[in-house]
C-alpha cells in the first residue's frame, strides 16, 4: 500500500483519555437500547467508582443520601400535584441485600423486595421494573429478558461471577449488565491467608482430634512460615492484598502473572517469575486466577510433577482451575504435603469426595467472601453501578456491550471481527513471563483520521489480548479502564493510504513491544512482535507476519512454521496432518530467497492433538514452528 501521509493519533490511556459518551433510552421500539449521544462521562469520572473506594467511605455516602432524602421528605409540601412529578426509575432486589446498599437505591428509585421467586413469578413481575439486582440464586434467563419486553435496563449482579445472567440475551435486548468484583477483595485475602496460617500449623486436624478426646502434639508438628517462599498465581487485586499479608509474615513473595505491572509489584517487594519458576521454587501456592479455558484444570499431573516436593497449596480462586483427582494422587505420593480449599469444581462437592476427605486437605464451604463487612461492601458497590446506570452513565464494572446502530455495526462488522483476532493472535506469540504493556496499532485508511473513531476497534484489540488468560469481559463500555488497571498501554497510529474510500478501513496492524515471541519470525528489526490484516470478502485474513507477506484466512486454527525452503516440505507437512486426520483449509507460502527461507502459513479445521504438533516440529528442515487458535 502507498502512504500518502502520517496521521499519528497516539492515545495513552490516561486520565485525559476520551471520553466514551452513553446514554440509556426509556423506551426502545428495537433491540438497541444503550445508543451514544452528547453527553459524556470521562475516564476521570470512572475512576470515582466502587474501586477507589473503601467501605468507610461507602457508609458515609450512604449516610449522607439517607439524611437529604429524609431532609427533603419533611421539607416538601404535602399537597404538592404529583401529575408534574417524574416517575422513579422501579428496582427489584430479589435476594437479600444489606441494608446501606437498599437505602442508596431508595434514594433514588423505588425498591420492591421479592425473594424466592419461581422462574414463572419473575418473569410475570420483570416487566414493571427498571432494574434487577440478584446475588447468585436467581437466575436470569433469555426468558426474563424477553418477558421484560424492553422495560428492563440494568440487571446487577451484587458479586464477581456472572454465570447466572444470559449476557448474550442481555446484550441483544440491550439490557447493560454490571457487578460488583471490588468489595470482596480484602475478605477473600483474609481468608486465604488463614487457610495458609491454618494449614501449616494443622489447626483444622488438631481442632478435631482433641474434640474425639485425643491429645497428639506430636502428630500435628507443623510448619513455619518466616523464610518461606509464596508462590501467587494470579497477581490481581485478591493476589496482591495476600502478598501484603504474607509479607507481613516474613514470607519470601514470588508471583506469575502475564498481565501485572512490573512497578506496582516492585511497590509491594514482590518479584515476577516464569509459570515454571513460581511452580519449581515455592514452599507455598496460592491461587488467585479466574477460570478460563486457559486455566481449566491447569494444576493437573504435569504442573504438580514440577513443583517442588513438599509444596502447600491455598485455593480461594475458583475450583475449576486444579484437577481434584489429580490433586489426591499427587497428595498421596508426597509431592503436595497439604492442600487448604474453599472452591471445588462442583459445588457442593460430594460427601464421599476423596479431596474433602484427605487427611491432609483443610475444606471450607466457599467462605471467601463472607464477612459482614464484604456483603455491606458488595450492597453498596452494586447498588452504586445500578445507580449510576439508571442515570446513563458508564459502568466500571458493566460486563456487557451497549448495543450501537446498525449504521456503524454493519460498517465497522468485519473489522470488529478483524481486529479481535489480531489480538488473539498477537497475544498467542508472546513468550516469557514479563507480559505485555504495550501495543501499537496502526490504521491503514484513506479517510482523514479525524472522520475515523477506532474506539471500538481498539476495545475489540483490548478484548482479543486481553480474555483468553482473564475472566474480564471486555466491550467499548470498558475495555480502556480494564487496559488501564491492567497495566497495558494502547498506542494508536492512522496511516492515510491510497485505497478505496468506500471501506473505512484497510488495514489493520499490531505490534507489541518488550516482549519475547513464541515465533521469531515475527519480529521486527525493531524487536516488536508484528501482525497485519485485511478483510477480503467480507472475511478477516491474516496478510503479514514480522517482515513476511502472507494471505490467510482467520478461521479456525492455523500453524505457521518456518522452513529452509526445499522441495517436498508441503507433502510432509500435509502428510503428517493428513495421517492424523486433520483437514488443510487453506495454506501460505512466504519467502525470502529461492531456495533459502520460507514462511508458511496452514489453516486447520482441528486442532491437531500433541503427537501430529511433535512430529511437525521434528522435521529437520522445519527451524521453527507455532500453533495458534483462532
Amino acid at each position: 500500500m502507498a502512504a500518502t501521509s502520517i496521521s499519528s493519533a497516539t492515545n495513552k490511556l490516561t486520565d485525559q483519555s476520551p471520553p466514551l459518551p452513553l446514554h440509556t433510552k426509556a423506551a426502545r421500539p428495537s433491540a438497541a437500547s444503550l445508543s451514544f449521544s452528547n453527553s459524556s462521562i470521562s475516564i476521570q469520572k470512572l475512576a470515582i467508582s466502587a474501586t477507589s473506594r473503601d467501605l468507610s467511605s461507602r457508609s458515609s455516602v450512604v449516610s449522607s443520601l439517607k439524611t437529604a432524602r429524609e431532609s427533603k421528605q419533611a421539607s416538601q409540601p404535602r399537597n404538592s400535584d404529583p401529575e408534574v412529578k417524574t416517575p422513579k426509575p422501579t428496582i427489584l432486589v430479589s435476594e437479600k441485600l444489606g441494608e446501606a446498599g437498599l437505602d442508596l437505591l431508595r434514594s433514588y428509585g423505588d425498591v420492591e423486595c421479592l425473594y424466592n421467586l419461581s422462574p414463572e413469578d419473575l418473569c410475570a413481575k420483570i416487566g414493571e421494573f427498571d432494574a434487577l439486582i440478584v446475588r447468585s440464586g436467581t437466575k436470569v434467563t433469555r426468558q426474563v429478558f424477553e418477558a421484560a419486553k424492553g422495560k428492563l435496563k440494568v440487571v446487577g449482579r451484587a458479586g464477581v461471577g456472572i454465570d447466572n445472567v444470559d449476557l448474550q440475551a442481555a446484550t441483544e435486548l440491550g439490557c447493560l449488565v454490571v457487578n460488583a468484583p471490588t468489595a470482596n477483595t480484602i475478605a477473600a485475602a483474609e481468608h486465604g491467608i488463614a487457610l495458609l496460617a491454618g494449614m501449616a500449623r494443622n489447626v483444622a486436624q488438631s481442632d478435631a482430634s482433641m474434640k474425639a478426646g485425643q491429645w497428639q502434639r506430636n502428630k500435628y508438628v507443623g510448619v513455619s512460615l518466616v523464610g518461606k517462599t509464596l508462590a501467587i498465581m494470579g497477581f490481581g487485586k485478591v493476589g496482591s492484598e495476600v502478598a501484603r499479608r504474607a509479607k507481613g509474615l516474613g514470607m519470601h513473595v514470588i508471583a506469575h502473572d502475564p498481565y501485572a505491572p512490573a512497578d506496582r509489584a516492585r511497590a509491594l517487594g514482590v518479584e515476577l517469575v516464569s509459570f515454571d519458576q513460581a511452580l519449581s521454587t515455592a514452599d507455598f501456592v496460592s491461587l488467585h486466577m479466574p477460570l478460563t479455558p486457559t486455566t481449566d484444570k491447569l494444576f493437573n499431573d504435569a504442573t504438580f510433577a514440577k513443583m517442588k516436593k513438599g509444596v502447600r497449596i491455598i485455593n480461594v480462586a475458583r475450583g475449576g482451575v486444579i484437577d481434584e483427582d489429580a490433586l489426591v494422587r499427587a497428595l498421596d505420593a508426597g509431592i503436595v504435603a497439604q492442600a487448604a480449599l474453599d472452591v471445588f469444581t462442583k459445588e457442593p462437592p460430594s460427601k464421599d469426595s476423596k479431596l474433602v476427605q484427605h487427611e491432609n486437605v483443610t475444606v471450607t464451604p466457599h467462605l471467601g467472601a463472607s464477612t459482614k463487612e464484604a456483603q455491606e461492601g458488595v450492597a453498596v458497590e452494586i447498588a452504586e453501578a445500578v445507580v449510576g446506570a439508571l442515570r446513563g452513565e458508564l459502568s466500571a464494572t458493566a460486563v456487557n456491550a451497549p448495543m450501537v446502530s446498525p449504521e456503524v455495526l454493519s460498517e465497522l462488522a468485519p473489522y470488529v471481527n478483524l481486529a479481535e483476532k489480531l489480538g488473539r493472535l498477537g497475544v498467542q506469540l508472546v513468550a516469557g513471563g514479563r507480559g505485555i504493556q504495550s501495543v501499537k496499532v496502526v490504521y491503514g485508511s484513506s479517510r482523514a483520521s479525524d472522520n475515523m473513531d477506532t474506539r471500538l476497534l481498539r476495545s475489540m484489540i483490548v478484548k482479543g489480548i486481553i480474555e483468553p488468560i482473564s475472566d474480564a469481559h471486555i466491550n467499548l463500555v470498558n475495555a480502556d479502564f480494564i487496559a488501564k488497571q491492567k497495566g497495558l498501554r494502547i498506542s494508536e497510529e492512522k496511516l492515510l493510504v491510497d485505497s478505496s474510500s468506500e471501506s473505512p478501513i484497510d488495514s489493520i496492524q499490531v505490534q507489541i513491544s518488550n516482549v519475547g515471541s513464541k515465533f521469531e519470525s515475527a519480529l521486527l528489526d525493531n524487536g516488536n512482535i508484528s501482525i497485519e490484516g485485511r478483510v477480503k470478502d467480507g472475511m478477516p485474513h491474516l496478510t503479514r507476519v514480522g517482515a513476511f507477506s502472507v494471505d490467510v484466512s482467520l478461521e479456525g486454527n492455523l500453524i505457521l512454521y518456518r522452513q529452509v525452503d526445499q522441495p517436498g516440505m508441503i507433502g510432509t507437512v500435509g502428510t503428517i496432518l493428513g495421517e492424523s486426520n486433520v483437514n488443510v483449509s487453506f495454506m501460505s507460502v512466504s519467502r525470502t530467497v529461492k531456495r533459502v527461507k520460507a514462511i508458511v502459513a496452514i489453516g486447520v479445521d482441528e486442532a491437531p492433538n500433541k503427537e501430529t504438533l511433535k512430529k511437525i516440529g521434528e522435521v529437520p528442515a522445519i527451524e521453527e514452528f507455532v500453533f495458534l487458535d483462532l
